[in-house]
C-alpha cells in the first residue's frame, strides 16, 4: 500500500518505520521544518507542507494514497486532514489519532474518519483483555461503532471447551477472525476444537456484544 502519514513527531515516525518494515510505501507530511528529518526514517518520502491546505495535499498527490493516517498532536488538524483526505481526495481508508479523549466523539464518518485511535482507550482495553476472562472486551471500533473488534477469553467451565467451532451458534453479524492460543495464532476452521484460555477475536456490531457473551458463556458459566 501507499500510505501518507501527516505528522512526523515520535508517533508518526514510529508508524512509518513499522509500515516500511512491512513492505509498504510511506510518505511523511510535516509542517514544521525542524521535524523534517529524512535520516530518522530513511526509507520514507518526506514532504514539508501544511496538510490542512488543499493545495499542499494536491502537490503531495494524496489521491494516489490507499491510506491516510492523521497522526499530529492536534485534534483540530487531524480532523481537518481526515475530512480533506476523504472528501477532496477520495482516500479509501482514513485513520486518525485522538489526542484528547474528550474530543473522541468528533472522530466520525462526518469528519471522514474510518478508524479513530485513542491511546487511553486502547491501553484500557489491553489491560482489560489481559486480566478479564469470560467478558467481552472491546478493543477497537470502526465506523462509529457500526462494527467493533472484540475479544473474549474462554474460561475452563464454558460448555464449548473441547467442542468444534462449527457447533458454536454465533449471533448474526458476528465473524470470528482469529484464535490466540499461547504463542499460536490460529485461523478459525469449522473443525477446530476450542480450549480453555483461548482468546477469541471477533468483529461484530455493538448491539450484538451481549448476545455474543451469552452464547459463549450461557447461564453465566464464565
Amino acid at each position: 500500500m501507499r500510505v501518507a502519514i501527516v505528522g512526523a513527531g515520535a508517533v508518526g515516525r514510529s508508524i512509518a518505520t513499522e509500515l516500511l518494515g512491512n513492505g509498504h510505501s510511506v510518505m511523511l507530511i510535516e509542517r514544521n521544518g525542524s521535524r523534517v528529518k529524512p535520516k530518522a526514517v530513511p526509507g520514507a518520502e518526506w514532504v514539508q507542507a501544511d496538510a490542512c491546505e488543499v493545495s499542499s495535499l494536491e502537490e503531495a498527490q494524496l489521491a494516489t494514497c490507499d491510506v491516510v493516517i492523521a497522526a499530529t498532536g492536534d485534534d483540530k488538524a487531524n480532523l481537518v486532514v481526515s475530512l480533506l483526505a476523504k472528501t477532496e481526495f477520495a482516500v479509501n481508508r482514513v485513520v486518525a489519532r485522538v489526542k484528547d479523549p474528550r474530543n473522541e466523539w468528533l472522530y466520525t464518518e462526518a469528519w471522514g474518519v474510518d478508524v479513530a485511535v485513542s491511546t487511553p482507550r486502547v491501553l484500557a482495553a489491553l489491560v482489560e483483555e489481559a486480566v478479564t476472562v469470560g467478558d467481552v472486551v472491546r478493543l477497537m471500533s470502526f465506523r462509529k461503532g457500526a462494527a467493533n473488534l472484540v475479544e473474549i477469553t474462554l474460561a475452563e467451565d464454558t460448555p464449548w471447551v473441547g467442542r468444534p467451532l462449527r457447533e458454536v451458534p454465533l449471533p448474526r453479524e458476528t465473524v470470528l477472525t482469529t484464535i490466540l492460543r499461547g504463542d499460536r495464532v490460529i485461523t478459525p476452521a469449522p473443525d477446530e476444537p476450542l480450549e480453555a484460555g483461548d482468546e477469541l477475536l471477533f468483529v461484530t456490531h455493538g448491539d450484538i456484544e451481549e448476545e455474543l457473551q451469552r452464547t459463549l458463556c450461557p447461564d453465566g458459566s464464565c
